[in-house]
């Protein structure tokens, strides 16, 4: 891949390096003479440790302070211990060592849904649809198959060995395994594939921006690119964020020359900076589509705002979370580190899109989801309470508001049609993840060598068939057929059971593109597309 500066102004290097979304990179600590405060705080430590009744680790007792310290700031400002800061690491920096499988919990068992390609697992012979059963002895079942205790065993130092159990639907014995970890990438961009080939229009999910996200950003729009895609379709709902030179990047090849993508403001001069695109994105004649929602934050918020305040594309969905402050990850001593607010951003119109908090109330800060629920914002516009004395203006003029995160240009309201009492009661068991599971493996021997969602389907029973087969299997597992509510949820649970049937056959790639078939926002987004009025906002 060509390699590319982009334009950066006020102190670069720092901005390159930056990262928004709570993963940051570390800085030396610096040592200053105590302040009044600060020598106090020395004082009572002291005293605790030499006089204090019973005997105190001061360590743990800092550990338990420092974190309600850092609340107290803002509610991004935070604490990690050793374990959580490499945990946290490991999901972004694009790679950990371990077997290289995706699984899943269904009931009390593990199963693989996902088998990485090329991986240590792979080399060894797993499929998708064993069961691990064992791993290292330590049984991996029951109460036992919880997520962390499958991470502990399965995650490992490279190059070391781990001998797991396996349960295979074609076989009453158990398999044996010995799987030497490696290195397993880490996977940024979820979905890629053409949503409407005819009308060349291309699809790509991104969960996060992690180290190696523009890397496969770029790689995914190529591709698409050369499959014929002249409009895409970028979502970025759900995504909380993450590294801030990957998104500029991201940003920079859909925008012409000298356009500001970003531009950060804080105490320190080395967190005044700002981004400027270099003119040599490879995709500025392509339209554009953003999809957000609610859980959008972040670096998501900033590829949209550049995006809307260029005037460069169309952002379509729910208003985004409202995340405009900039942490660094300061290490310490022990291995542990501190994540410290040090800036704010702001997109190219000016606007900074945090929405209001009170320092020490995060709890209230995080229910902010929850209020905007209950007022009724994520099925009317109009319930949307936007700070309308913060206004600001695209570069064609258009309007927009700080203070809350980013308003999309056209709202999406969330789909409840098909939520039932007997859909809320199967969901909330788990019963369409573990029936789906029931059908995949049923139909193994036929779908163990499909390669497309279309090949897929067709191999599949008809629809009702398949609810019918599901409401006996809900009733025998404590949910009674109700057919006046199981109608009304009909579509949505025949979606939802074809969505896990396909990542259990296809990967989480064939749970995204299944869902996207009723996905009321994805709708949207194409229907946006062959509006001509608005497809003029999308010419670059």
């Amino acid at each position: 891949m060509k390699k590319r500066n982009i334009g950066f102004v006020l102190i670069p290097l720092v901005l390159a390096i930056g990262i928004v979304g709570g993963i940051f990179i570390g800085k030396y600590l610096t040592v200053s003479k105590f302040s009044p405060a600060e020598a106090k705080l020395r004082t009572v430590i002291d005293l605790i440790d030499s006089e204090y009744v019973d005997k105190i680790d001061v360590d743990s007792l800092l550990t338990t302070v420092i974190p309600d310290m850092l609340a107290g700031l803002d509610p991004h400002s935070v604490y990690f211990d050793a374990e959580q800061l490499k945990a946290a690491n490991e999901d972004m920096e694009g790679h950990f060592s371990g077997v290289g499988v995706s699984f899943q919990i269904v009931g009390d068992t593990v199963v693989v849904v996902d088998v990485i390609a090329g991986g240590p697992a792979e080399k060894v012979g797993l499929l998708n649809g064993d069961k691990i059963v064992a791993a290292n002895d330590s049984v991996l079942t029951g109460k036992k198959a919880t997520q962390e205790n499958v991470f502990k065993t399965l995650r490992g130092e490279k190059g070391s060995k781990v001998s797991l159990k396996v349960k295979r639907s074609n076989t009453d014995s158990l398999l044996d395994f010995e799987v030497v970890r490696d290195d397993i990438p880490v996977n940024s961009v979820d979905a890629v594939y053409m949503i409407d080939s005819d009308k060349g229009i291309g699809y790509l999910k991104v969960s996060k921006f992690g180290r190696n996200t523009f890397e496969e950003f770029f790689m995914a729009l190529s591709q698409l690119a050369s499959r014929g895609a002249e409009s895409y379709i970028i979502d970025l709902r759900g995504n909380s964020g993450g590294y801030l030179d990957q998104v500029i990047m991201m940003a920079n090849e859909f925008l012409p020359d000298d356009r500001i993508i970003v531009s950060t403001n804080g105490k320190q001069k080395e967190n005044r900076s700002m981004a400027v695109s270099d003119g040599n994105g490879h995709f500025q004649d392509k339209k554009v589509i953003v999809l957000i929602d609610e859980y959008s934050a972040s670096a998501s918020e900033i590829f949209a705002g550049a995006i809307q305040d260029n005037d460069r594309g169309v952002v379509v969905g729910r208003r985004s979370f409202g995340k405009g402050l900039v942490q660094h990850q300061i290490e310490l001593p022990d291995s542990s580190a501190i994540r410290l607010t040090v800036a704010r951003y702001f997109t190219p119109s000016g606007r900074c899109i945090q929405k209001p908090y009170e320092r020490g109330e995060d709890g209230k800060y995080m229910l902010d989801i929850v209020d905007r629920f209950e007022h009724g914002e994520f099925y009317s516009a109009d319930s949307i309470k936007l700070d309308k004395s913060k206004v600001f203006l695209t570069n064609s003029g258009r309007k927009v508001f700080g203070g809350g995160g980013i308003m999309p240009d056209i709202f999406v309201a969330e789909d409840t049609t098909g939520y039932s009492s007997y859909y809320v009661n199967v969901s909330n068991k788990g019963l369409i993840t573990k029936y789906a599971f029931q059908v995949a493996e049923k139909y193994h021997s036929l779908t163990q060598n499909v390669k497309t969602l279309d090949e897929l389907e067709r191999l599949l029973p008809r629809d009702q068939t398949l609810l019918e087969g599901f409401v006996d299997y809900a009733a025998k597992n404590g949910v009674p057929a109700r057919w006046y509510y199981i109608n009304k949820s009909r579509q949505q649970i025949i979606n939802l059971l074809k969505a896990q049937i396909a990542r259990n056959v296809l990967g989480y790639s064939g749970l995204i593109q299944m869902l996207n078939k009723e996905d009321a926002t994805i709708k949207k987004a194409l229907e946006t597309l062959e509006d001509d009025a608005i497809v003029k906002v999308l010419q670059p």
